[in-house]
Formats: C-alpha cells, structure tokens, sequence
C-alpha cells in the first residue's frame, strides 16, 4: 500500500513563512508529477504548484513569486515552501502524485490526508 503524509502546517502571522512536506511511504520505484493543491472553506481544491520527476515546474498565479516547490526523489518527498504568506492563503494543502510504481502495483492520483494553514492578519 503507497500513501501520502504531508506535515508542516499550522498557525502563522502574515508576512511569515511555513514549509510543508509530503512523503510517500511504500516499497516506490518511482513517482512521476507531484504537487500540491489547496482548498479554503467554501472553495474549490485549486493547484498551488506542481513538479514533474525531471523537475519542471508550474505555479498557480497567486503564489507566483512567494512559493517554491521541490523535490528529493530519492525520499520520495515533495516541498512546499511557502514565504510572505497572506491570509488568503489560509487553505487546507493536500499533496497529490499522478502515477505512483511500487512492488505492490501502481497507483494513480493519489492524495495525502491534508494539512492545515493558518495565516492570520
């Protein structure tokens, strides 16, 4: 079984900065895009940045210039920097990877269980 667990979230004042990270856990051979989403109260799940394997990435317009993602593939992990956060950031942040390869098969679109930004004014 592959699953997802993204921490890092929590509580910060504007201006401030938070770094999220999401593991895959499992026997992976190997992941291909990964990223992450956001969805506020009342709105729709919205991409906040992608990476492919080879390192390309896309940004959602809002968190251009502010938000980094990366990647270390060998942990199978994906980052989430997040810096001059706005209130309108507050979200709950999910990690999300297209096409996961494992000993036990292969798994596509998965998603991690969410975590928790807060950005206060």
């Amino acid at each position: 079984q592959v699953q997802l667990v993204e921490s890092g979230g929590g509580l910060v004042q504007a201006g401030g900065s938070l770094r999220l990270s999401c593991s895959a856990s499992g026997r992976i051979f190997s992941i291909d895009g990964m990223g992450w989403y956001r969805q506020g109260t009342g709105e729709k799940r919205e991409l906040v940045a992608s990476v492919s394997r080879g390192g390309v990435v896309v940004y959602g317009d809002s968190v251009k210039g502010r938000f980094t993602i990366s990647r270390d593939n060998a942990k199978n992990t994906v980052y989430l920097q997040m810096n001059s956060l706005e209130p309108e950031d507050t979200a709950v942040y999910y990690c999300n990877a297209d096409r996961v390869t494992s000993v036990t098969g292969t798994f596509y679109n998965l998603w991690g269980q969410g975590t928790r930004v807060t950005v206060s004014s």
